[in-house]
């Protein structure tokens, strides 16, 4: 079957792959009729290549058959951007954080693993605005992925505001019962089936994932289509 796969640094490629096979009692085989391309898909795109070996199939959005209150700040922001912020609030920190991201890809692998497990650095223009942003007492969901291991955070206006910190990995086991009902509603209250901003070949996978880091002609999501 075709799938995308890695191939090295900001190399993806779309090839012939084995078939999928039942292997444990769980386990199911579905029909895709469109992938979409994740934002956390390009930190394998780049920065975290080190972990991956040539050949190695990406995506994890496959398909088969979310206001300002009286000047205060909000209750409550969730910053859905994560470790891929392209911001200006702090151009410096900004630049380096994206220079030390693009040499630890030119490194070898068995020197990059280490060295981003203990000094790796996130571009936090979305955190910190969250962090400005929220009134004080309030709380910040952190649903974009970070994988910095010495991210330099304000923890005095952290604790100065008395900000909550909630974020882990989508819980997804928790909620699919009350989303999917959400998500197949035909009148669409959630506004997925006009998310996608772009519809693609398989074959333009690697061409998608250039547009979608570099958000040229306004990508915000690709689904791709075999």
């Amino acid at each position: 079957m075709k799938a995308l796969t890695w191939q090295g640094p900001r190399h993806v490629e779309v090839t012939e792959v084995a078939d999928p096979m039942i292997k444990e009692p769980a386990d199911a085989i579905i029909k895709i009729t469109s992938t979409a391309i994740c934002g956390s898909d390009l930190h394998l795109y780049g920065v975290l290549g080190p972990y991956l070996t040539k050949g190695d199939v990406l995506g994890h959005e496959p398909l088969g058959v979310i206001d300002l209150a009286d000047g205060r700040g909000p209750d409550a922001v969730i910053d859905a951007v994560g470790m891929e912020a392209h911001g200006h609030s702090s151009p410096i920190r900004t630049k380096l954080a994206e220079t030390a991201q693009l040499a630890t890809t030119l490194l070898p692998d068995m020197v990059a693993a280490p060295l981003m497990e203990k000094a790796g650095i996130d571009r936090l223009d979305a955190l910190r605005t969250a962090i400005r942003a929220v009134r004080r007492g309030g709380t910040i969901s952190l649903s974009g992925v970070y994988g910095g291991a010495a991210d330099p955070i304000s923890m005095r206006e952290l604790f100065d505001k008395g900000i909550q910190l909630r974020m882990g990995q989508a819980h997804v086991h928790r909620w699919i019962d009350q989303v999917m009902p959400l998500v197949s509603d035909p009148l669409d209250p959630l506004g997925v089936q006009s998310f996608a901003t772009h519809h693609m070949p398989l074959d333009a996978a690697p061409e998608a994932y250039e547009m979608f880091r570099d958000k040229r002609e306004g990508c915000l999501k690709v689904v791709l289509n075999p």
